[in-house]
């Protein structure tokens, strides 16, 4: 049933073309800007969450009597 339906439409081969340029353009693009990054750039991002320099400061919220 959907054999013949997809065949009916117009122009329905041009979607997977588009579709498969898109995608490769995209990945194209991240694989670029990936090997683009500055390595001092990609330590500091990996050491972010392990750095305790910047941890926010604890409140207390209860008030004491």
């Amino acid at each position: 049933m959907y054999k013949e339906v997809l065949e009916s439409i117009q122009g329905i081969g041009l979607y997977g073309v588009v579709s498969i340029c898109i995608f490769f353009g995209f990945f194209s693009l991240m694989l670029i800007w990936a090997f683009a990054l500055k390595k001092n750039y990609l330590n500091t991002m990996g050491n972010l969450p392990l750095d305790a320099s910047e941890l926010p400061e604890k409140s207390n919220d209860k008030t004491q009597s």
